[in-house]
């Protein structure tokens, strides 16, 4: 499948549609949540400062003034605040059509997460693993076909899912840390599509994603919070010299989120110069990712160190 020349315009209307975007405030997230809003969606700004969220709410507003945006407060590096999340979604909305698994952290010096997690593996996986279980009820309950779209990287390819260290606290490398929280991303995206297929759960499909090279904040943090000046001045070079920007960048997650033919256990990303910048189209991940005794030993772990279970079977190949 290809999508070539795919862009925003062709979404459609949204309209009915609700969509919950992590990481809203800014980057990708921002930018598929503003387009989401021009399509019609009600939107779910999902964003670890509300204050922040709120200032992207009312930028997307002066756009789209007619559309339904609601800031959730969100930290991914904390589960008692993706139970709260779940509990004031639940509050404020009754369906759910689209969640869109955005946010994440990339290459930063070691840290941990309120919960004792590897802020990398807690953040992009561990976080999102919990918020897709204590929504996949809204996702289930919704009519019509709903969608779980989960943000990888294709730095993915570099990753290995290191069970004896998932938290590195053993030996510590940053972009490993990345690597493996990214595998993890994709792992996931693929188990919970089995899962729902085995479970004859059909109107609820799993998506992975991935934005190729775009300039966002993302880049910067990890160099910031290492205080590496060179890492910096390298990462804002790059970004001016390689990246494509950060609206091209959310198209992958965009087409797995609305496109018609998606059929649930994809990875989109773009179709470009060694698929780091272009339009989206259907791809292949790593061979590790497609790994599915890795990919059932990894949710079980996920399970126990969340606290979660899913309503559904293990997978069987579909």
């Amino acid at each position: 499948m290809t999508a070539s020349d795919w862009t925003a315009d062709e979404m459609g209307d949204l309209s009915g549609k609700t969509v919950v975007v992590t990481g809203a405030n800014s980057g990708l997230g921002y930018e598929a949540a503003r387009e989401f809003a021009l399509h019609g969606a009600d939107v779910v700004l999902a964003c670890r400062s509300v204050e922040r969220g709120t200032e992207a709410g009312e930028r997307i507003r002066e756009e789209a003034p007619d559309t339904r945006l609601t800031v959730i407060e969100l930290d991914l590096a904390d589960l008692s605040s993706v139970g709260a999340f779940a509990a004031a979604f639940a509050d404020t909305h009754d369906e759910l059509h689209v969640l869109c698994n955005n946010a994440g952290v990339m290459a930063i010096p070691r840290r941990e997460t309120v919960d004792g997690f590897e802020t990398q593996f807690g953040v992009n996986h561990l976080g999102h693993f919990a918020l897709t279980a204590t929504l996949l009820g809204h996702l289930r309950e919704t009519e019509g076909e709903t969608r779980v779209v989960t943000q990888s990287s294709g730095l993915h390819e570099n990753g290995e899912i290191d069970f004896e260290d998932l938290q590195g606290e053993d030996e510590y490398d940053e972009w490993a840390a990345y690597g493996q929280s990214k595998l993890a991303n994709v792992l996931f995206g693929y188990e919970l599509h089995r899962r729902l297929r085995g479970a004859g759960i059909d109107d609820v499909t799993s998506v992975v994603c991935h934005p190729g090279y775009a300039a966002t904040d993302l880049q910067r943090r990890g160099p910031e919070q290492s205080g590496s000046r060179l890492r910096l001045w390298g990462m804002q070079a790059a970004n001016a010299l390689v990246a494509q920007d950060a609206a091209t960048g959310a198209l992958p997650l965009l087409y797995a989120a609305t496109a018609p033919d998606i059929e649930g256990g994809e990875y989109v990303g773009p179709g470009g110069l060694q698929n780091m910048r272009g339009y989206p189209e259907e791809q292949s991940s790593s061979d590790r990712s497609y790994d599915e005794e890795t990919a059932r030993r990894l949710w079980a772990v996920s399970e126990q160190l969340t606290g979660v279970e899913y309503d559904i079977a293990p997978a069987r190949t579909v």
